[in-house]
């Protein structure tokens, strides 16, 4: 479950006054089903929103759920999927998986504070989400949780030192997985907050149409572009951020700004089009550039972009053929080979 569906899911079921647990994959090694910082929404109901990995794991997590529900104080697991408890809970994958399974009570706080998580990831704002767990030792309470925001500012309560903040947020920032620190028997819980990449689609034929699609499905942010406004409309692309209709690919990052997490899919209608928006995309600071094409009209546009003046180490930037290699044939399959080399480039990216 990604960060901006957590406060899309939270705001939704508080705003009737239901109280919440919250399961957070806090760390995992080997080849356990899970990855860290995963989560699953689990409701007093028995049902569940979002996943921590599936089959038995998940299950166990569940009926954690419910008890964290009834205790309201939060608990961290431990599960050993090469030994015993992965005999016990017929998993064979081996590996271990640290879980927490955190209480959100029905409050104005806690509503308030998942609202402005969900605004700060909408914006683009870096922020962090961080949760006291009480003291070692010390009777059980509730969780204390706020939101760091870019500015420094916090939602919600931090009732401890500045300075621990700041090493709170350090060891966070280095991070691309939620961190568990211990400061003076304070056990804390810290995540960064991730903003999903864009995925900026210049053209808006069928093959973008099911990109776009895709896109959304796996967390990217999209924004879809075209001089056709027949084709670039809310009604072909319902999912996508944002929509824009050019008068032409001409001067088509205007008021843009990709930057190394931004990825730039190239899907004209046409040959000339891609070779002006490919001579303007490596331009840019952009972490991912690919076009649609054979390998002979990838050379013949290297080579007239070459004649303008773009340096072969910038073209060697440039995925093309675009997509990874699994015999696409259907525009639906194309599409998947497309989203596939995205994932793999946004996985690589936060190894």
């Amino acid at each position: 479950m990604l960060m901006s569906w957590l406060a899309q899911t939270v705001c939704g079921l508080q705003k009737d006054g239901e109280d919440l647990a919250l399961a957070t994959v806090l760390s995992k090694s080997g080849s356990a089903p899970c990855l860290a910082g995963a989560k699953m929404v689990v409701r007093a109901t028995g049902s569940s929103i979002g996943t921590v990995g599936g089959g038995v794991l998940e299950a166990a997590a569940q009926k954690k759920g419910a008890r964290v529900l009834k205790s309201r104080v939060a608990e961290i697991l431990s599960f050993d999927l090469s030994g015993a408890d992965a005999a016990s809970m017929q998993m064979i994958c081996g590996g271990n998986v640290k879980l927490l399974v955190d209480y959100i009570p029905a409050s104005t706080q806690n509503m308030e504070l998942f609202k402005r998580l969900g605004d700060a990831l909408q914006s683009g704002e870096k922020c962090y989400l961080l949760a006291s767990l009480g003291k070692l030792g010390a009777e059980k309470r509730q969780t204390i949780r706020c939101l760091v925001l870019e500015d420094g500012s916090l939602c919600g309560e931090f009732p401890y030192p500045h300075k621990w903040l700041d090493l709170l947020i350090e060891k966070a920032y280095r991070s691309t997985y939620p961190v568990v620190e211990t400061i003076d028997d304070e056990k804390f819980v810290i995540e960064r907050c991730f903003v999903p990449s864009t995925v900026f689609i210049y053209g808006a034929g069928h093959v973008s149409q099911q990109v776009a699609l895709l896109a959304d499905m796996v967390g990217f942010r999209t924004v879809v572009l075209d001089d056709r406004s027949e084709f670039a409309n809310r009604e072909r692309f319902p999912q996508a951020e944002s929509i824009m209709v050019l008068e032409s690919f001409d001067d088509c990052f205007a008021g843009m700004e990709p930057d190394g997490d931004s990825y730039v899919v190239i899907v004209t209608r046409g040959h000339s089009h891609d070779k002006t928006v490919l001579a303007q995309a490596l331009q840019t600071g952009a972490g991912y550039i690919g076009m649609m094409g054979s390998r002979r009209k990838r050379e013949e546009l290297f080579k007239l972009l070459q004649q303008e003046g773009s340096y072969l180490e910038s073209l060697e930037r440039v995925h093309c053929p675009i997509g990874i290699g699994i015999n696409a044939a259907t525009t639906a399959e194309i599409a998947v080979s497309i989203v596939a080399e995205l994932i793999n480039t946004r996985a690589k990216a936060t190894e």
